[in-house]
């Protein structure tokens, strides 16, 4: 809802009064959380799986009071139909508060409180700002704090973009998994670091960045589900100050049947509400995903690099030029801002795990900056992920005779017959080798160590990739 009229209506709070644009859905509370938090270019609509995580709260609570007998039936009708057309995508424009903010949370849980307060006046007939009517205080956030609402909020939200975080990197570990069927019969040099080690298939290194990846799964999901245990009820510090008996169990009931999860309420109350680490676990899990895609790109980098003086074992798709200046070149964008991307996660994790630290006595003051870590984080992953899939990944093309001639003029085929050589004489032929420029294979048949059949089955490539054993004796 956008100010068209400039025209205002006058609302106060304990600081004073201020002039609200009278279209506004917002009140006082959220202007000055506007005013004080001119911080970064993270809104609170930027991020709307925590919108509709603030509305789901709300409507949760509603209802919870409603079955309690603090809220009339047009009261809660009205807040629940607020908050259902949040949920519907409705007023989200409402929500310019910046995610950084002091207070705790406060201006982001006032700013939920006035749109759907007002939205509801206007659901009954009446004007926004006509507390009396229906107030953000005494009706919206009746029974709730800042503090076990705003949680909330961050737990439902991260809990939603959760589920949408594993839609995304499900495919992408699909696209590494066909990649690896694709290239299956690809035979290539190993290396370790940054050396030649011994034959391996391309398909088991596109293999191996799936598995990597995939083994991540159980532990995000491990860390997701503390996301599903809340404070509802606890009110200031965990005590339930100015909430009924019974009203913890009805909200954490009606936020059941909202979601269709398995919401808890946490054990200890007064525990949960200065405990921010289920972000801690979460952001961390993101950050072990980073460190593995930032390790995946750079072998895609290094792997593909060239193409004439690199690796160049495969081709990773031009997306566009590569220099101002040196025409024909072509550079791995796509990886490159996938690097960069985890570079960014792995920092907002230090920022999580600095602001987890900073809690003090019963609340942490810095959840503001840590739901706004976790958001960005998800968000960021899973746009890198679409885009390392579609406009890298799916486009790989090996180049099998390039791969082929590395394993031919390696030095490290010679690993191959170890067990059937000896390390000393297989050392004795790597060092000759290395020092001519021979092949490994013409050296063994000079020094007729095994016949000419005998080591074109050693080094047949499906004997190289995996473990066989060979009735094969050397020469003496």
């Amino acid at each position: 809802m956008k100010t068209i009229s400039g025209k205002t209506r006058i609302e106060s709070d304990l600081i004073g009064s201020m002039d609200v644009p009278v279209e506004a859905l917002y009140g006082v509370q959220t202007l000055r959380g506007v005013e004080n938090f001119p911080i970064s270019s993270f809104h609170l609509y930027d991020y709307p799986a925590f919108v509709n995580g603030l509305a789901i709260t709300k409507l949760g609570a509603a209802r919870a009071n409603w079955n309690l007998g603090l809220l009339s039936d047009e009261l809660y009708n009205a807040i629940a139909q607020a908050c259902e057309e949040i949920l519907a995508g409705q007023h989200h424009d409402q929500f310019p508060v910046d995610m950084i903010q002091g207070g705790a949370g406060t201006s982001t849980n006032m700013n939920a409180n006035e749109v759907i307060a007002n939205r509801a006046l206007q659901i009954m007939g009446h004007e926004a700002g006509d507390y009396q009517h229906c107030s953000p205080n005494d009706h919206v956030n009746c029974s709730q704090s800042t503090n076990d609402a705003y949680p909330t909020a961050i737990h439902i939200g991260l809990y939603k973009t959760h589920l949408e975080f594993l839609k995304h990197y499900e495919e992408l570990i699909k696209s590494f998994e066909k990649k690896a069927v694709e290239f299956a019969d690809i035979v290539k040099m190993g290396r370790t670091q940054l050396e030649d080690a011994v034959p391996m298939t391309l398909g088991q290194t596109f293999g191996a960045f799936a598995s990597i990846l995939r083994d991540e799964i159980r532990n995000i999901n491990f860390a997701a589900e503390e996301f599903l245990t809340v404070n509802m009820g606890a009110t200031a510090i965990g005590t339930g100050i100015c909430s009924e008996p019974g009203y913890s169990e009805k909200c954490i009931e009606a936020l059941r049947e909202i979601t269709g999860w398995d919401m808890k309420l946490a054990s200890d109350m007064v525990a949960a509400t200065s405990d921010t680490t289920c972000m801690v676990g979460y952001s961390q899990a993101m950050r072990r995903i980073a460190v593995k895609m930032n390790k995946i790109c750079n072998d895609l980098r290094l792997l593909a690099s060239g193409p004439r003086c690199g690796v160049h074992e495969f081709d990773l798709p031009a997306r566009q030029p590569g220099s101002s200046i040196m025409p024909g070149k072509v550079n791995p964008v796509i990886p490159e801002v996938m690097n960069q991307i985890c570079y960014k996660v792995i920092g907002n994790d230090l920022c999580v795990a600095l602001s987890a630290e900073a809690a003090q006595m019963e609340l942490n003051a810095m959840e503001p900056v840590m739901a706004q870590c976790c958001f960005e984080s998800a968000e960021i992953m899973m746009n890198g992920f679409d885009t390392l899939r579609v406009n890298c990944i799916d486009g790989i093309k090996a180049n099998p005779e390039q791969c082929t001639e590395y394993v031919h003029n390696s030095i490290g085929v010679v690993t191959a017959l170890n067990p059937v050589i000896g390390y000393k004489n297989s050392t004795k032929i790597a060092k000759e080798a290395l020092e001519t420029g021979r092949s490994v294979y013409d050296l063994v048949l000079e020094h007729g160590i095994l016949s000419k059949e005998e080591l074109d089955t050693i080094l047949a490539p499906e004997n190289m990739i995996k473990p066989v054993k060979l009735d094969i004796k050397p020469r003496k």
